[in-house]
């Protein structure tokens, strides 16, 4: 769709992107994107956000069709694999680089879309786009995951969650050796106060405790086994970050970009491994594991022959 806009005596010699704002009646930055998008000319050429104005003139406005952010889209996933397959809910391998659910922002694959173009039909209350979400793994970790497929599944699952009766457990390889060899880091994490996508503690950020033991040391890396008592996002990657002992990969958080690079890992070594859960109509104890997926083996592997 296109639309003509004449420049307004009172806008001569604004921004482009604050005078398109006012005269779109949209925010300066949907403003902004349509400019960088080059959908906004002057006597056919395109302008840009820190253009001046011209009083007089004539903009040209494209506005391209854009989808919902929050449309579920029906697709194959590649990677996600069922693991256990129930009336009441299905557990899931998550691949990296997959949602849990469609969100503002996010472009990519999402859980709930894969699963419906998987041919699973999710009946369960709240939002559409968050159809029998229980529980995220963030979009750079892999690993089980449940999701319900029944309304009495999603009530019961989604307050086990909530009440810590569920088991989640997690490996990871963090950098360096943690000292001690088994323990728990009981300390608070909030939005990092100088970076909004990223998290750290905090001393008004909300509880937070995550258990952890070694499993095997390596020398350069450690791979341990986690037992997530709270839920907060990042909290595995930020609480070892605040050890000084990073995943392994996780460059955002502080990890070594060279044993990254030796690693060849692209995102940080962590996967959820194990859940476990009281079955939500029978209450008989479910226990799922999901194998380490090829990236993470491979970078373990070479750990494991000291050629990291």
């Amino acid at each position: 769709m296109s639309e003509q806009f004449v420049v307004p005596e009172e806008l001569g010699g604004a921004r482009a992107d604050a005078g398109l704002a006012k005269m779109m009646d949209i925010s300066r930055s949907a403003a902004a994107l349509l400019i960088a998008e080059g959908n906004v000319k002057v006597s056919a050429n395109t302008v840009g956000k820190s253009a001046k104005l011209i009083a007089g003139s004539v903009l040209e406005v494209t506005v391209p069709e854009r989808r919902d952010p929050l449309e579920v889209v029906e697709e194959v996933v590649e990677g996600l694999n069922i693991l256990l397959d129930d009336d009441d809910f299905v557990v899931i391998d998550k691949p990296v680089g997959v949602a849990a659910h469609p969100s503002p922002g996010w472009v990519g694959p999402t859980v709930v879309g894969g699963l419906a173009g998987a041919g699973y039909r999710i009946s369960t209350s709240g939002a559409p786009e968050r159809a029998g979400i229980v529980h995220r793994l963030d979009v750079g970790t892999s690993g089980v995951m449940i999701v319900a497929k029944s309304e009495h599944a999603y009530t019961v699952l989604k307050r086990a969650f909530k009440e810590r009766t569920v088991d989640k457990v997690y490996h990871a390889v963090v950098q360096g050796l943690p000292d001690p060899l088994e323990g728990t880091i009981d300390a608070p994490i909030g939005r990092h106060p100088g970076h909004d996508w990223r998290f750290a503690v905090i001393e008004d950020g909300r509880p937070s405790v995550t258990h952890y033991e070694v499993l095997e040391a390596y020398g350069k890396a450690t791979l341990v086994e986690i037992h997530l008592e709270t839920g907060r996002t990042h909290q595995i990657r930020v609480h070892f970050s605040a050890l000084r002992h990073p995943c392994a990969g996780d460059l955002t958080y502080g990890a070594d970009p060279r044993l990254a690079a030796n690693l060849g890992l692209t995102r940080q070594w962590l996967h959820a491994r194990r859940l476990g859960f009281n079955h939500p109509r029978t209450g008989e104890w479910v226990e799922v594991t999901s194998q380490y997926p090829a990236d993470l083996q491979y970078a373990l592997e070479l750990l494991e022959s000291g050629n990291a």
